[in-house]
């Protein structure tokens, strides 16, 4: 099939009546685009369905016996007056008359616009005299956009063309004012994105970078230049013949994946939802290694929005300078390449990025020039020819550019807006090759909400932010790079941490391996670069330690603080992990995540001050945390006599893990509660006593499921458990700890919320053997993600096991992972709970039915129950 036979077909149709002639003849163009696709030019296909869609509404008018209406015309407004359709996108029309509409002629639209909707055409029409459509658009900013680009189909001439006559007289959008509301909506939109197009799940059509951007260029072209096509902006002088064949071809690819993800949805979807991702890869040509072939196509889209973002940033600056006639207020003349013209840094000559280290040096002006807000649109365009004139040789290589490289990384001003340029414009890329390979590059799950070049970025503002005077969030950390002596080790760690993902091996190691080369080359000293090798390839260490281990066992610190070995180190790997965590998902950071690593910090700290006497730390921890708690019972008006009572239930590690203020939460409520019987159960809530989230107790007599039940209640309403601590008194009950947090990682402050929880556990464990049914659905993104489980086991202080698992976080899950300790007769004694992204990385400690580590032939068991049920 082809479009000259679909617009045959279209003719051979001489009534209005035959409706499932139509609908052939529509699904018949849907079945040549999807054939067509990856076998003719995007443009083609897309300025085909444009010309198949003109034929058969001309053809329809015409049977209507609207053409014999002399007045009226047919125009096709908004992309589809460019000429231009994706498989699903709107039909946009505009159905103009000269006066008013007859009731007959409203008749005979109606029909018309019906028969189309019939048909299963997706119109969007409006109906109106010339009049009416001049208020309108001048009234509004997104009806006189789609008129810029407006096309008669059929029907008057004269009617159409006394519309655009109107349309550029007086009174209507004057060039200045119709500039300046695209601006403002194109800053609205792309805040509405948080101002970066490395989403997840980006839309094509939308996000900064996106197709969007290059039709806002070509309004404003049209508007103001009443240029047709690019090719009138080249010999304006506007845009060089090379920079409007990059908006092309970017343009095309960006086609290609909406294309792509019509014929997929098969409807008008522009989001690149987690449900399209692998399809379309594979429609476009990727392969079907699902996690691969999506991280291909995103990392060549990530690509293609960066250049198309650079040349709007570009074109609409210079629209900006010339449409609103701006002068120049400020002049600050700088050197003798460079002045700053209201604070945009700009050129004096065309020769000033002659050399590859010229590059550098400016980036050097622009540390050394506080005042600099942006850069100017000549510098970015020399900026982007010279990348393209030294592409091909790395700037690492010249020696020039390596002094200049470590000398812009000890400047104070550098990882301000001089480190966001050499980002966002290409020139880390051209300098460390390493660099040029992650760039653009995303990983296929809900962790990691960013590329792995923009991932860094952000990281290394959040170690820039952490020595700024207007820190107040991050005091520590701020305390911590203020005083290094040389900041820039700290940096170059950054800048390499990631920098070996993708490359089939730990990313860890080979960015160690890196990293190393790159000092040697650099001329850093032996001390620093082995400093430097180590963070990189232990800047997972801590985070792991921290969410995935017990840091009140004396050995896990014993072996941390053996790992870090100094001070120094300690401080340097704590300010890298919390930056890090920061910048890989803005959701991901929360109050727990933030007291697990100041926890594992400061025991690690007291540890190397006691020469690695971990014990002795966590004993003056045990002493400090009950003379504070005994204080506040006291105080409340608790007598000795009933602190005594409690402190005798509880063994010291109670009282290393909790804080003073839950040691002393816990004694007023439990104490509170007496007389105790058999079937005695306190539930009780506080979203005051940890840092880390709202906390829930239960103390009583130990029931079966009583963890599996709670953590189902739990799951049900919404709510996440971080962190579970079970304990068995010395009178024989038992004491449970959650900390808890909204699905979201907000805190739980509400009072009715917390009572709300608190009744619904009370119920549920008061329900004799009845299961907790749990109705909370899996979401949306994580049904395409595939977490397989993994079961690991190590032994825990020659008294339990620890149980290591990775699975997806599915509804549930801890629900399930603590029915099969009941049906194996395991004790749990401790929870970790870490969700990353789709992924539940958590950590148990059990022991056997005879309070002893699991045997082999134990761990097999439970290994092999875990996989059935979670997988």
């Amino acid at each position: 099939m082809s479009l000259h036979s679909l617009l045959s077909q279209i003719k051979l149709i001489n009534n209005t009546d035959n409706i499932s002639a139509y609908k052939t003849i529509v699904a018949n163009s849907y079945e040549w685009l999807e054939t067509e696709f990856g076998q003719s030019d995007i443009k083609s296909l897309v300025t085909g369905r444009a010309t198949f869609i003109d034929s058969l509404l001309t053809h329809i008018w015409k049977l209507m016996g609207l053409a014999e209406e002399k007045k009226l015309a047919l125009v096709a407004v908004g992309g589809y007056g460019r000429g231009q359709l994706q498989p699903h996108s709107d039909i946009d029309l505009l159905i103009l008359s000269s006066k008013s509409f007859s009731k007959g002629q409203q008749e005979s639209i109606g029909q018309f616009v019906t028969l189309l909707w019939d048909i299963g055409l997706d119109v969007g029409q409006s109906v109106r005299t010339i009049k009416e459509t001049f208020l309108q658009a001048k009234q509004d900013v997104t009806i006189a956009t789609n008129l810029v680009e407006a096309r008669i189909l059929t029907g008057s001439k004269d009617t159409f063309e006394e519309l655009n006559k109107k349309l550029q007289g007086r009174g209507y959008w004057s060039s200045k004012d119709f500039f300046i509301a695209k601006y403002d909506e194109q800053v609205i939109r792309h805040a509405k994105c948080k101002d970066t197009s490395y989403n997840l799940e980006p839309n094509v059509k939308e996000n900064p970078g996106c197709l969007r951007d290059i039709q806002s260029i070509g309004w404003v072209a049209k508007k103001h230049f009443k240029a047709l096509d690019g090719s009138e902006l080249v010999a304006a002088d506007y845009i060089t013949q090379q920079e409007f064949d990059e908006l092309i071809e970017c343009r095309d690819d960006l086609w290609k994946i909406r294309f792509a993800l019509h014929i997929v949805a098969g409807r008008s979807e522009n989001r690149l939802l987690f449900d399209y991702q692998q399809d379309v890869a594979t429609k476009l040509g990727y392969g079907e290694e699902s996690k691969a072939s999506v991280e291909k196509m995103m990392k060549a889209f990530f690509r293609t929005v960066r250049r198309v973002s650079e040349l709007n940033d570009m074109l609409l600056q210079r629209f900006r300078q010339d449409i609103l006639a701006l002068k120049v207020k400020d002049v600050i003349d700088i050197d003798q390449n460079f002045e700053l013209l209201d604070g945009l840094i700009a050129p004096k000559h065309l020769e000033v990025f002659s050399r590859p280290e010229d590059t550098l040096r400016f980036l050097k002006v622009i540390a050394d020039t506080p005042q600099t807000i942006g850069l100017h649109s000549n510098s970015l365009r020399l900026l982007r020819q010279a990348r393209r004139k030294f592409q091909g040789q790395y700037f690492a290589e010249n020696e020039s550019c390596r002094t200049l490289f470590i000398e812009l990384i000890q400047h104070p001003n550098f990882f301000d807006l001089a480190w966001n340029i050499m980002h966002k414009h290409g020139i880390l890329q051209a300098y460390i090759p390493q660099w040029d390979h992650i760039v653009g590059m995303m990983q296929f799950d809900l962790f990691h909400a960013y590329t792995v070049d923009e991932h860094t970025h952000r990281l290394v503002k959040n170690i820039h932010h952490y020595s700024v005077p207007e820190n107040k969030e991050f005091p520590r950390c701020g305390a911590i790079v203020k005083n290094l002596d040389k900041p820039e080790l700290l940096y170059i760690a950054a800048i390499f941490h990631d920098i070996g993902k993708g490359r089939n091996g730990d990313h860890s190691k080979l960015g160690a391996v890196d990293v190393k080369e790159f000092c040697i080359t650099h001329g850093i000293n032996e001390k620093d670069t082995e400093l430097i090798r180590w963070l990189v390839e232990s800047h997972l260490l801590m985070s792991v330690i921290a969410q995935r281990r017990d840091i009140y066992d004396p050995e896990v610190i014993n072996e941390f603080a053996q790992a870090v070995r100094t001070h120094d180190n300690l401080n340097h790997l704590y300010v890298l992990t919390l930056a890090d965590i920061r910048a890989t998902n803005d959701n991901l950071w929360n109050d727990w995540k933030a007291s697990l690593l100041r926890e594992l910090y400061l025991l690690t700290q007291k540890a190397l001050e006691n020469g690695l006497e971990c014990k002795v730390a966590l004993q003056d921890r045990v002493q400090e945390h009950q003379q504070k708690a005994r204080q506040m019972l006291q105080d409340g008006g608790m007598n000795e006599t009933q602190i005594t009572q409690f402190w005798k239930r509880l063994n010291d590690d109670y009282f290393a893990r909790f804080k003073p203020e839950q040691i002393a939460w816990h004694a007023s409520v439990i104490l509170a509660s007496h007389p105790m019987t058999d079937d005695f159960l306190l539930v009780g809530t506080s979203a005051s006593t940890s840092k880390a989230g709202a906390e829930l107790i239960v103390y009583g007599k130990d029931k079966p499921k009583m963890f599996a039940q709670i953590a189902s209640v739990l799951d049900s309403r919404n709510c996440t458990i971080h962190d579970a601590q079970i304990m068995h008194t010395h009178d024989g009950y038992i004491f449970d700890s959650f900390i808890i947090l909204e699905q979201n990682a907000d805190r739980i402050t509400s009072p009715s919320r917390l009572k709300s929880l608190q009744e619904a556990v009370e119920t549920q464990l008061n329900k004799p053997g009845e299961e907790h049914n749990n109705k909370r659905k899996m979401s949306r993104q994580m049904k395409q993600l595939d977490v397989a489980t993994k079961v690991r086991f190590y032994p825990y202080q020659n008294k339990g096991t620890i149980v290591e698992l990775e699975a997806l976080d599915a509804p549930g899950l801890l629900a399930k992972v603590s029915e099969q300790f009941v049906e194996l007769n395991f004790k749990l004694h401790m929870a970790k709970i870490s969700t990353i992204g789709e992924r539940a990385e958590d950590l148990f400690i059990i022991s056997n039915a005879d309070d002893e580590p699991l045997n082999q032939n134990e761990q097999v068991e439970l290994r092999n129950r875990l996989n059935k049920h979670l997988d």
